[in-house]
């Protein structure tokens, strides 16, 4: 019974907008926090150097605070912050999906448990193809009468 439960589909997302509510809360009332999350789901850019990630475990904690807290913001089904790793302070942007974060924790607290064993798709991260760009704007600007539309 519990298994049909955690891997349906519209659990996860019950569990995945419980999750970014409570993140939210957070946020509007300034309150710390650390998440645990599966870390084969975290996307860091730029790429953490293998030293650092050869020490993360399947579950991994990151506290939000100070800094890190003060970058953090929800986009696209995606909790990002910035952060720092190692001896080093090696900086990365921390992506993590919000169906990927197992706990929110306060003062070492489980405070929200995601049960849900069901990865939700994402949406695309919009990729720009610079060079279709360049080809729009090299065909924009051939029309003479486009001219007058450029900052010089």
């Amino acid at each position: 019974m519990l298994e049909s439960l955690t891997n349906n589909k519209e659990f996860a997302q019950l569990m995945q907008k419980h999750t970014q509510e409570v993140i939210i809360h957070f946020f509007k009332e300034e309150q710390n926090f650390g998440i645990l999350c599966k870390i084969e789901d975290v996307e860091f850019s730029p790429a953490l150097p293998q030293d650092i990630i050869s020490e993360f475990r399947p579950l991994t904690l990151f506290f939000l605070a100070g800094y890190t807290f003060e970058t953090a913001h929800i986009k696209d089904d995606y909790l990002t912050f910035e952060a720092g790793f190692g001896a080093e302070n090696f900086g990365s942007i921390v992506s993590v999906p919000l169906y990927s974060i197992m706990q929110i924790i306060v003062d070492e607290t489980p405070v929200m448990i995601n049960l849900s064993n069901q990865k939700i798709e994402q949406k695309p991260k919009k990729v720009v193809d610079k060079k279709g760009v360049e080809d729009s704007m090299a065909t924009f600007l051939s029309n003479p009468e486009n001219s007058r539309f450029v900052k010089k």
